[in-house]
């Protein structure tokens, strides 16, 4: 399910862990919010996988964040 980024792709990381686990959300809780499987939401946290801009927006909104809040690009600070 994970792609590697090209090497001229800049990497996304990511907060939903933290976010996540402060909002006191299983990975399953936040995967039925949001309509995926519970893998998914584990690869996007561990940067195995980019979510799609429509998944990134209902994970920040599932999380009360705003998706800049949620990802950003590295070292793009």
């Amino acid at each position: 399910m994970g792609r590697k980024p090209k090497d001229d792709e800049q990497s996304v990381i990511n907060q939903i862990e933290a976010l996540r686990t402060k909002a006191g959300l299983s990975r399953q809780e936040l995967a039925d919010k949001v309509g995926v499987h519970y893998q998914t939401i584990g690869y996007i946290e561990r940067g195995e996988y980019s979510p799609s801009l429509v998944l990134a927006l209902k994970i920040a909104k599932a999380l009360g964040k705003k998706v800049e809040q949620v990802f950003e690009i590295e070292g793009d600070n």
